[in-house]
């Protein structure tokens, strides 16, 4: 299927009509919602203002649901105030409609769970979420500072589905409710009748311009102010489903029946694990973590009681997913500071891969110093005594040359990655072998050979420059004028002789490792990804989750079934019940066509 319809929705016509019939089944307007889905995602375009897209809607959603309180109502106030010099609001259907917890609004993207178009997917602006009624209290002390998100190496994947293992497990889904979604996809090859198989990973994009947000009625999806995390308060969701249509990635899902894991089951479970609370209300008191009750919507929520701190320090600042991915695929941080993970993988993924592949540590360091005791501190020697090679050795020092800020300046997996190389280096430094010598670095590569040393000569002018006025002079040396213009001329050649030394001293200076030299060989050892990118990057929905590898072009296809190296069915998951419960691949399995499920995603809409 080609996204080149009359389809609003990115992702195509089928996706489109699937979600249409899917709105049909609610109790409310499939019509409302359509349109405003349609014009939430113009609003993150830039087409239609927050301010026209609350106005034109909100007599609508009025009656329809008794309550507006989405957050572009901040944005209708501003204007208003602002045409009419006005400081009241216009809308204040509900009391404690809390007009001092409103922020700037956030335009945010999010998606459904059926056939997707991969060919559309990509970026957008910054903001910060507003906040309604259901969200009094919420924490708004978030200055814009920190923003959570993902880098994810496509080119790493393998396709071991650990992640959605671990994102099943971790918030007791029920089967078929997959958080996180990886998939496969064919795309045909110009000019070739042959096809490329290529992986998508697929969380939700947490965007900051979310137009899932936007749609939502009673501010249940909303966005955290302190991380920036989009979220679905379960206890505020009426299901209108209005969400699910309005985002295009494909990542909602609506829990028909009641829950297989019941909320004293998760309680339990998060107290045997010594949580700092049940793994489902977040330090605001709502209810946004773990799976959703009957009636209402959910998603990926990148873990968000895991960065409240409720399951121990160390793990803030990780999910389940990126923990449980062998190759390092996933890379979870702060995407507004440059020392996190994704932002300093992103930046060179070439050396985030290298850091990634190497086996060192502070157990390598402790075996490198036994192993060199009693040895010379030559090169040579110290490779001949230990278990490493000139390769290994010359990418330690490349991934140290080639540091952008300060090594283990962060606090997720790079920084300890860096720290195991800095120990590894360390001991070698205290074993007495000079790392930053030009004979080291020239021998791994990393540094221009020295040139042989200049054995010098007799300067061929020396006796000119020394030897008797021409014209004789006074024979008894009393010509004044003649000495004094000797001893003028013997001044400027000394002169001239210092500075042409230190010329040829500077030349001689060691300049230092060659920075270009060590990302070449990080380049060869680890590759280079061929793309960097976001998901619907020209729709203005601005993902915070970054692409390396395997971007989806116009024509790409999802495989169906979806194999991914590994087949869902054979990958079991165990909840808090202690059952384990087979992966399903697609939702429509388990629920007939009770929702929109993973299948038949057309990629070229991304």
């Amino acid at each position: 299927m080609s996204t080149d319809d009359e389809s609003f929705h990115p992702l195509g016509q089928e996706w489109e009509t699937e979600l249409e019939g899917m709105l049909d089944e609610t109790e409310y307007d499939s019509d409302l919602g359509m349109q405003m889905a349609q014009d939430a995602m113009r609003v993150t375009k830039g087409e239609l203002s927050e301010a026209e897209f609350h106005e034109k809607y909100h007599d609508d959603v009025m009656d329809e649901f008794g309550v507006d309180d989405r957050p572009t109502e901040a944005a209708y106030d501003e204007a208003q105030e602002e045409s009419s010099g006005a400081m009241g609001r216009m809308l204040s259907a509900f009391d404690g409609d809390g007009e001092e917890s409103r922020r700037d609004v956030m335009k945010k993207m999010g998606v459904g769970a059926a056939a997707v178009g991969l060919g559309a997917w990509g970026t957008v602006d910054d903001s910060q979420p507003s906040l309604g009624i259901s969200q009094e209290g919420d924490n708004d002390e978030g200055d814009g500072d920190f923003q959570w998100g993902m880098a994810i190496d496509l080119e790493r994947c393998d396709g071991c589905l650990s992640c959605v293992e671990a994102c099943a497990e971790e918030n007791n889904l029920d089967q078929g409710v997959n958080w996180m979604y990886v998939l496969e996809y064919d795309e045909p090859r110009a000019g070739t009748p042959e096809t490329s198989r290529n992986r998508l990973v697929r969380p939700c994009q947490h965007c900051t311009d979310a137009p899932c947000e936007k749609v939502c009625p009673t501010t249940a999806r909303h966005t955290r102010d302190s991380d920036g995390l989009v979220l679905t308060d379960y206890d505020v969701c009426i299901g209108c489903r209005y969400c699910q249509v309005a985002c295009p990635y494909g990542v909602n899902y609506f829990q028909w029946d009641e829950p297989d894991i019941t909320t004293d089951q998760i309680a339990d479970q998060a107290d045997d694990m010594g949580m700092d609370g049940d793994h489902m209300v977040d330090e605001r008191e709502r209810w946004v973590d773990s799976r959703a009750p009957r009636g209402t919507m959910s998603k990926c929520t990148m873990c968000p009681t895991r960065q409240d701190g409720m399951s121990g320090d160390d793990r803030v600042g990780t999910t389940a997913c990126q923990e449980a991915c062998p190759p390092d695929a996933i890379n979870f941080g702060n995407m507004h500071d440059e020392t996190s993970d994704p932002q300093v993988y992103a930046s060179n993924p070439s050396r985030g891969r290298t850091l990634s592949l190497l086996s060192v540590g502070e157990e390598f360091a402790e075996s490198l110093e036994e192993d060199l005791d009693g040895e010379d501190d030559d090169l040579e020697s110290v490779l001949d005594a230990t278990d490493l090679d000139e390769d290994t050795l010359g990418l330690l020092l490349a991934v140290q040359i080639t540091a952008e800020s300060e090594m283990g300046a962060g606090d997720g997996t790079i920084a300890a990655y860096e720290e195991d190389v800095l120990i590894t280096l360390e001991a070698l430094s205290n074993h007495g072998l000079d790392l930053e010598s030009e004979e080291v670095l020239s021998e791994l590569g990393l540094a221009d050979a020295p040139d042989e040393a200049d054995l010098g000569g007799e300067d061929e002018n020396g006796e000119e420059e020394n030897g008797d006025d021409e014209n004789g002079g006074d024979e008894n040396g009393d010509d004044e004028n003649g000495d004094e213009e000797e001893a003028e001329t013997d001044s400027f050649i000394q002169e001239d002789e210092d500075e042409d030394e230190e010329e040829e001293e500077d030349e001689d200076e060691f300049d230092g490792p060659d920075v270009e030299a060590a990302q070449n060989l990080l380049e060869a050892f680890a590759g280079v990804p061929s793309s960097n990118f976001r998901l619907l990057e020209d729709m203005g929905t601005n993902p915070n989750v970054i692409y390396l590898g395997n971007e989806p072009g116009p024509n790409a296809e999802q495989r169906e079934p979806t194999g991914t190296g590994v087949d869902y069915e054979n990958i079991s998951y165990q909840r808090a019940d202690g059952e384990r419960v087979e992966l399903v691949d697609n939702r429509k399995d388990v629920l007939d066509e009770k929702t929109v499920g993973d299948t038949g995603l057309n990629l070229g809409g991304w």
